[in-house]
């Protein structure tokens, strides 16, 4: 048999994403982690407060007060994540009960009550 006798293909195996073009050929790992759920819940987070911010007329350079509340999954996201959220939002403070005049807002499936106050 020779190279030319020979018909070559790739499947994806589940779990894994793979492309080939010229010879070259890319497999990636696409599981999904508890790390990178996590990671994911925390970027919708912020993506969610800076709406917030916008919508409430804040300046980009005006620091906050956060209101979060949620499951324990979302807990367990701001206390993982805090710094990293408030120094993306600038939130000088995270409280982790929200005021009874926080917005409802829904993350990757999630109810999570939301409130920036301005310092």
């Amino acid at each position: 048999l020779t190279r030319d006798d020979l018909l070559i293909t790739v499947l994806n195996k589940e779990g894994y994403s793979v492309q080939t073009d010229g010879g070259i050929t890319v497999i990636l790992d696409t599981t999904l982690t508890p790390e990178l759920l996590c990671e994911g819940l925390m970027r919708e987070l912020i993506s969610k407060i800076q709406n917030m911010r916008k919508d409430s007329g804040l300046e980009v350079t005006d620091h906050i007060r956060l209101y979060v509340e949620g499951d324990d999954e979302i807990a367990g996201v701001v206390a993982t994540y805090g710094a990293s959220i408030s120094e993306d939002v600038l939130a000088d403070e995270i409280v982790v009960i929200a005021p009874d005049d926080a917005v409802a807002v829904d993350v990757n499936g999630k109810q999570v009550k939301l409130a920036v106050e301005k310092i």
